[in-house]
């Protein structure tokens, strides 16, 4: 029994985190890409060394919205909105977000959430922190609704707001993390100007930061003063610079209107990023021939670049050339062999290639390392189907579904799989534990 409870327990954990990933209810979704990712752990990585966090375990993500936030709701992601991100101007604005964020973790922050989930009986405090990170993350009441908590504000109370005590202690410890690592902590004010005024709106108005880290003129005076008085001289540190561009141009290249970024390619920092954001730009027009063009001269630039070969990849394949998308994505697969996102991306073409048995190898890898992927399961569902192995896609539909919060539809699943797995197998065992888990949904619906 409690074997089953720890399991239990890793499931829920699990959906909350996946639920603030994709946040279905309130239609934003969470960027995966491996290129972007990097970058982020490259910035992160002085900041949570600083903070006494390790890199390899706490991970910074982007969540595709236009409004501006970043948040916590585990002590392993950092989730920063993509409208915040493109209104940064420097490596330094992002990582004092990252650094504050990194400093809710480093001071307990999360353990009151944490205890509130587990005195609200195991699955039941599963619907409150889905329906709060789906309200909080996207502003709207009726993602709370939908999920049986009812309204925003109980969502932001519950689950992730700050109270002014943590957020002052989060903007002194992140300060001291900036300095600790040698970072600008000018970067600190800069990001708080940017929200500045916003507690003199309603609350409907207000950006979900505003409403999640109340934000106060104190505040604001207390950082800047903090700054004045220990400020020191930083040298500008080009490799942080050079990830920073990285990912504004990537970013807004994907987000924003092709045209526009086209129109701006002279700014984008660097050769390399340049031919990046043209691919990009160019894919979608859509305008193949262009994009391909672009990609080919990116790898040449960079042929020891893992994200040039995945972005090539990712363009061959939505361009449906899938031999030529193969090769790329094995070529990214082999300088970055232990990125997850890419040996996702390796299985799915070989996937669309016609060889399933192949795409079996670097999707299973994926798995391992990141199993919070949606579409890499989809896609090793797929394959195992392709193959004949009928219970292992059952197997993994059920973990996706059971990943989304999706429990009915999970349990359906997982009830298959256990009846075409063999019995006492480890495959079989992960289904019983989704089976288990469903099962103690229901009864607390009833």
């Amino acid at each position: 029994m409690q074997r089953r409870e720890r399991q239990l327990g890793h499931l829920i954990a699990t959906a909350v985190i996946w639920l603030a990933m994709t946040l279905q209810a309130g239609a934003a979704t969470l960027i995966r890409d491996a290129d972007l990712e990097h970058a982020l752990s490259e910035l992160a990585r002085p900041v949570l060394q600083a903070a006494g966090l390790s890199p390899n375990t706490v991970r910074v993500l982007i969540i595709q919205d236009d409004t501006m936030n970043a948040f916590i709701v585990d002590n392993s992601h950092i989730f920063i909105h993509s409208g915040l991100l493109l209104r940064m101007k420097t490596a330094a604005m992002l990582q004092s977000v990252i650094a504050h964020e990194a400093a809710h973790i480093a001071n307990g922050h999360m353990a009151r959430r944490a205890q509130n989930l587990q005195r609200a009986n195991t699955i039941s405090g599963l619907g409150v922190a889905l329906a709060a990170a789906a309200a909080v993350a996207s502003g709207r009441g009726d993602a709370a609704a939908g999920l049986g908590l009812g309204v925003r504000g109980s969502a932001q109370r519950i689950f992730m707001s700050h109270t002014r005590a943590e957020e002052s202690a989060a903007d002194s410890d992140g300060l001291r993390y900036m300095e600790r690592a040698g970072l600008d902590t000018q970067g600190f004010s800069d990001v708080l100007n940017i929200f500045r005024g916003q507690e003199m709106l309603s609350q409907g108005r207000q950006d979900p930061y505003a409403r999640t880290h109340p934000l106060s003129r104190d505040r604001l005076r207390a950082v800047e003063a903090y700054i004045q008085a220990r400020r020191g001289e930083v040298k500008p540190d080009p490799d942080a610079a050079y990830w920073f561009a990285r990912i504004d141009g990537k970013l807004s290249a994907f987000l924003r209107a092709p045209r526009w970024t086209l129109d701006r390619l002279d700014r984008s920092g660097t050769a390399d990023i340049a031919l990046m954001r043209e691919a990009v730009a160019w894919h979608r027009t859509p305008d193949p021939a262009r994009a391909i063009a672009a990609a080919d001269r990116l790898v040449a630039m960079r042929p020891n670049d893992p994200f040039a070969h995945d972005l090539r990849g990712q363009i061959l394949l939505e361009s449906r050339q899938f031999p030529a998308a193969v090769a790329a994505y094995r070529k990214a697969a082999d300088l970055a062999p232990r990125d997850a996102l890419i040996q996702a991306g390796y299985g799915r073409a070989l996937l669309a290639a016609g060889q399933p048995k192949a795409a079996l190898g670097p999707l299973t890898a994926a798995r391992d390392r990141d199993f919070r992927n949606a579409a890499m399961l989809r896609d090793l569902a797929v394959a195992y189907a392709k193959t004949g192995q009928e219970g292992m896609a059952a197997l993994v539909t059920a973990e996706r579904f059971a990943l989304q919060g999706r429990l009915p539809d999970a349990l359906i699943h997982a009830n298959r799989a256990v009846g075409l797995l063999p019995r006492g197998s480890a495959p079989f065992n992960r289904a019983q534990d989704v089976v288990f888990a469903a099962e103690a949904a229901a009864k607390q619906r009833r």
